[in-house]
């Protein structure tokens, strides 16, 4: 580590300057030798450092969403030129040309803090070695050796002997316990921020090989703190302790007021964003006016989030606007309503005594309707005039009723008339 620090040697003396410069201002509230003026400096270089990350910050959010977009695209590729890796990825570079994605974007923070983080290191491992380092000097090197933070000298690791923590006036006891306790925030802190990303702010609707990969890592950076934390310094442990609470604050607030499209922190933001407009009845923020703008210029390609939203608009008779504003309309509010209303009617269902009936008397029931209906039908035989005898009643074999008292069946289609041929016995019946 300390090879790695002194390739970072270029930024200790900036560094160090910071840290004087706190320093003056908090010693002359705590007093210069106390471990609150040391310790504070430090926490205040975190936040300086991170303030000005804060562009890569954002740039980082892009880039990771833009990668959760591709991926269903990347896995496409992956498939259809898995036999060929140089094409892979070429189609993987024009995709990334394409939609103006860098993958890399997402270390960018990490990658520009580390030369602080190393060059930190240097200089509490100067101090724990009594050698001067960038600008401070033997007078500030003794009063940062006398500096404690709960007993744990700033320069004291977790691995250091009896003896060397002796020499900064401490006990290994106390240095253990401390340096043991900011291990396991600086882990937990890591694990949270992971965790609360995977689980609020990540699109659900997408099912690829990169969820479960940040997934894994969100089990795996917490032990490598852990077991890089303990070869740290003290006041190292306080610099990275600063930075995963800054992140995870950060994350927070990112989450709660940028969300990922298609994640549970977007249903949950666009419910709040609801709930205030159709209390207002107008949108008062510009950048809440930017996201339902966005909204509406998806058109069709919204996620079920966003269909929600423009839906509770509708129902509390309000439209949403190309402009990101809302107005009143009738016409949403019928909308709404006739589409929640019109439900498809299903049929009565029939009791268990018509069920077994209708089992018994398959052909019962259409029976009765098809006499019903003949028997509104007129008749279309003529009446024979009473006591009338024409040649058909003579010709009427006994027993049989007259033909126009009889029904009269009516012929089959394609039926020759006359007398009819007998069918040959080699004929096909």
């Amino acid at each position: 580590m300390d090879t790695i620090a002194s390739l970072f040697s270029f930024i200790t003396t900036p560094v160090s300057w910071v840290i004087v410069q706190f320093h003056s201002l908090y010693g002359a509230v705590f007093g210069a030798n106390s471990g609150w003026a040391w310790g504070l400096s430090i926490v205040s270089l975190v936040v300086l450092i991170r303030i000005c990350l804060i562009p890569l910050f954002v740039k980082q959010i892009k880039s990771t969403r833009n990668m959760q977009a591709l991926q269903p695209k990347m896995k496409a590729i992956q498939e259809r030129y898995k036999s060929d890796k140089q094409r892979q990825s070429e189609e993987m570079m024009k995709l990334y040309k394409e939609t103006g994605t860098n993958p890399l974007s997402s270390c960018l923070p990490i990658l520009a803090q580390s030369p602080f983080f190393f060059a930190l290191y240097h200089v509490l491992s100067s101090i724990a070695s009594n050698k001067e380092v960038g600008v401070i000097d033997q007078s500030l090197l003794n009063s940062a050796r006398e500096a404690h933070i709960f007993g744990a000298p700033l320069a004291a690791k977790f691995m250091d002997s009896a003896e060397k923590v002796g020499g900064l006036d401490a006990s290994l006891t106390d240095v253990r316990i401390v340096t043991a306790i900011m291990i396991i925030m600086m882990s937990a802190s890591q694990f949270y921020t992971q965790r609360q990303l995977m689980q609020k702010n990540v699109d659900l609707t997408v099912k690829t090989p990169y969820m479960q990969q940040q997934k894994m890592l969100m089990y795996i950076f917490p032990v490598i703190f852990a077991v890089m934390g303990i070869n740290f310094p003290v006041g190292v442990l306080v610099y990275w302790l600063t930075t995963n609470v800054w992140t995870m604050g950060q994350q927070m607030y990112v989450i709660s007021q940028n969300p990922t499209p298609g994640s549970k922190a977007q249903d949950s933001y666009l419910q709040r964003l609801l709930k205030t407009v159709t209390a207002r009845g107008e949108v008062r923020s510009r950048r809440k006016r930017a996201v339902i703008q966005s909204i509406v210029a998806k058109g069709t390609d919204r996620n079920d989030n966003e269909r929600k939203f423009i839906t509770g608009l509708a129902k509390a008779g309000l439209a949403a606007q190309e402009d990101g504003t809302v107005a009143k309309s009738d016409t949403a509010v019928a909308e709404a309503e006739g589409g929640a209303g019109q439900k498809r009617q299903q049929p009565r269902r029939q009791t268990k005594a018509k069920r077994q009936s209708a089992s018994a008397h398959p052909g019962g029931t259409k029976s009765h309707e098809a006499t019903d209906s003949e028997a509104k039908k007129p008749s279309l035989s003529k009446e024979e005039p009473a006591g009338g005898s024409g040649a058909d009643d003579k010709s009427q074999p006994a027993g049989k009723p007259a033909s126009g008292s009889a029904r009269q069946q009516p012929k089959k289609s394609g039926q020759r008339k006359g007398p009819q041929r007998p069918k040959h016995p080699s004929s096909k019946k």
